[in-house]
């Protein structure tokens, strides 16, 4: 009779097993598909809401550890970014992660130098007018410095977005900003809306960049510019070497003497390992519809600056 019941248990063996991995892989979809967090595998609900947690730790602290990481070369990359931005009087420029404010502060400084260049050229071509005239024509375009242009800063951290904002009132910026709370892969905004998009040093914790990638093309206009500025791939091999001495031994201790949270920068850290080399997040961009992608390395890759269109 044992013997009889044998077929029996191992039918019911493997039912229970089946039943087993199926509740298995029902847990996981009510989970979440699994990405990383730094080093550690987590959900991609899990990952946001410790990336949120990351930032909203180090947002008043966030540029004094720039300047000590960087040794104050983020400000040559972020003048870089912008130099090649090239914006012109009348640019719309959506700055996405940029709660608190470098790009968009470069952005308007370069737009007023361009306009203070354009007026000069004009009162110098009208070399008939008169004293009032002159004065009565530059403070009229002064009163307009930005000739429309407008900057966006659109961040998913209150606590950047707040730390931003006091910022801009202490430098005295006003004019043509605006600060948005919102998501990079769902952007609060219409279709065709923008000139230029930019995203720096934020992509990498985006948790889908493919859907950030896409949320870029759709907010830009036909002709509107991709730039994002991102820590990538080191091509020298000694730079390399050295480059993650100091990242994995200082940057964290950094991170603890001067805003008390070693965690945060240790996550920053293992964030920049994870991201898409040069060439593949170049693919990435494209597969997005981007055109004419390339990149530019400064500083042997340490950062790269990545340029598309959407045509």
């Amino acid at each position: 009779a044992a013997a009889g019941l044998c077929p029996y248990r191992a039918l019911l063996a493997r039912r229970g097993g089946a039943l087993r991995a199926l509740c298995g892989s029902v847990r996981g979809l009510a989970a979440g598909p699994e990405t990383h967090f730094g080093f550690q595998t987590v959900t991609e609900a899990e990952r946001r809401e410790k990336i949120y947690r990351v930032f909203e730790s180090v947002a008043k602290k966030y540029d004094v550890m720039n300047d000590s990481m960087t040794l104050g070369i983020h400000r040559v990359w972020k003048d870089i970014l912008v130099h090649k931005m090239n914006p012109s009087p009348g640019t719309l420029l959506l700055d996405v992660a940029g709660g608190t404010g470098d790009i968009a502060f470069r952005f308007i400084n370069y737009v007023r130098s361009v306009r203070e260049h354009q007026l000069q050229r004009k009162l110098r071509h009208h070399q008939n007018l008169s004293w009032q005239e002159i004065a009565e024509s530059y403070q009229e375009d002064k009163s307009k410095s930005l000739g429309d242009s407008q900057v966006v800063i659109c961040d998913i951290n209150k606590e950047m977005l707040k730390v931003g904002k006091q910022k801009a009132q202490h430098l005295g910026y006003s004019e043509g900003l605006s600060w948005v709370l919102g998501n990079a892969e769902e952007l609060p905004f219409d279709d065709d809306k923008f000139d230029v998009y930019t995203i720096a040093f934020g992509i990498r914790n985006v948790t889908r960049i493919d859907l950030a990638l896409q949320e870029a093309y759709r907010v830009l206009k036909p002709g509107g510019r991709f730039l994002c500025l991102e820590f990538s791939q080191v091509s020298n091999s000694l730079l390399s070497r050295l480059y993650d001495l100091y990242s994995f031994q200082v940057i964290p201790v950094l991170g603890e003497v001067i805003a008390g949270d070693w965690k945060s920068y240790q996550y920053l850290v293992e964030s920049i390992r994870r991201f898409p080399p040069q060439e593949e997040f170049k693919a990435m961009i494209e597969d997005a519809g981007f055109f004419k992608v390339d990149y530019q390395n400064l500083n042997s890759g340490i950062v790269a600056i990545h340029s598309g269109f959407k045509l």
